[in-house]
């Protein structure tokens, strides 16, 4: 073991685009997307990650690398065969749409089995000791992709696929994959709601995506049944909320649970300037949150942590709040001082509003309980 958490990325990733041209150029093989043409998901927030690893110095403190792209029996163990193909037939040609809010450009089957594969190997290198914990800074997201139909920007299950790459390869046995993006991680929901081996945990702003939904009654069924978790948090809870969250139900359901590996589907969405959530985070917030789950899998699996990358669109916060993800599992500080810090902690809720939500948090831990 290096002793390095790993920081897997590759800058191909970045070229993964929702339009189809440069100008009068079309979008693919050597002809990267330009500014301006990707909508509210560019590859912005991901690219300002690594370059402020870089210009703080902490890639000294990481051990940064990429990795091969999954393979098509990766992502038959999840998606159909059928899906696989008219994605890759579409890719080849120009791109198009397979489902919700999820278009891509002429290649993007190829940057999207990148971006699985750095998932895949984010998962193997604490499985096999290279690495104490890893951060896959994957582009396009996957949370919110189903089976047979890709949504909300994500056009593979990455993290389905990992923890089916490594229950194939390793023989993973029980995995919690708790979600704390700010919509809710319907993809990986669906694919594992019922089973056992997987207890799905998501954290996630009330009604926001999936427009209307909530999902605090949803349980899992069949094998699964207890093994999937909701926690729809009001928009504008902040950060004292989402300890309280983690403390009180996420972390004893999981101690509970006992899972021989933790991956974070880790959005950075609930921040407090990104343009398509309403919550209050702050890059001390993700610190937080994310020593607290490295200390949680140092008891329980041995410091088996992975953490994904997924949604984050604030293009100059999100790589504030991915460092200090880093620093957390990597048990170190930078020199980087967050500009904004101050300012987002002034702007929590009141103590009243803070009391309502932990009202809130203690009927839902009460109702699972139950």
């Amino acid at each position: 073991m290096t002793g390095k958490t790993i920081f897997l990325t590759d800058e191909r990733t970045f070229w993964h685009c929702t339009g189809v041209q440069a100008l009068f150029i079309p979008i693919g093989d050597w002809v990267e997307p330009p500014s301006g043409s990707y909508g509210a998901d560019t590859p912005t927030s991901k690219r300002r990650l690594v370059n402020l690893v870089r210009a703080a110095g902490f890639d000294k403190e990481l051990s940064i690398d990429t990795a091969p792209s999954a393979t098509r029996e990766d992502l038959l163990r999840i998606h159909p065969a059928s899906y696989v193909d008219e994605f890759k037939r579409l890719s080849d040609i120009n791109g198009g749409e397979l489902g919700v809010f999820a278009p891509f450009s002429k290649g993007g089957f190829e940057i999207a089995t990148l971006s699985t594969g750095l998932a895949i190997a984010a998962l193997d290198a604490v499985l096999t000791g290279v690495a104490p914990n890893s951060y896959a800074l994957c582009r396009p997201a996957g949370h919110h992709c189903l089976a047979n139909e890709p949504m909300g920007f994500c056009l593979l299950a990455n993290i389905p696929i990992a923890i089916e790459a490594a229950k194939a390869r390793h023989g993973l046995g029980r995995v919690v994959v708790l979600d704390w993006d700010v919509h809710h991680g319907n993809g990986t929901q669906s694919i594992f709601y019922d089973r056992e081996d997987v207890f799905t945990i998501s954290i996630h702003q009330d009604r926001c995506f999936p427009p209307g939904y909530s999902g605090a009654d949803e349980r899992g069924v069949g094998a699964g049944e207890g093994y999937n978790l909701n926690i729809p948090l009001p928009a504008g809870s902040g950060h004292e909320t989402y300890l309280c969250a983690l403390q009180q139900i996420v972390i004893p359901a999981i101690r509970n649970y006992a899972p021989d590996l933790i991956v974070i589907a880790s959005g950075l969405d609930a921040n407090a300037v990104d343009p398509l959530a309403r919550q209050l985070l702050h890059s001390d917030s993700y610190r937080e949150m994310t020593s607290l789950m490295v200390e949680l899998s140092n008891e329980l699996c041995g410091g088996r942590l992975a953490v994904i990358h997924e949604g984050g669109y604030a293009e100059a916060y999100v790589p504030f709040c991915g460092l200090a993800i880093l620093e957390g599992l990597a048990g170190k500080r930078s020199i980087v001082i967050d500009p904004e810090l101050g300012f987002f902690q002034a702007q929590q809720p009141s103590e009243r509003m803070v009391d309502f939500h932990k009202q809130l948090i203690d009927e839902m831990q009460q109702t699972f309980s139950s």
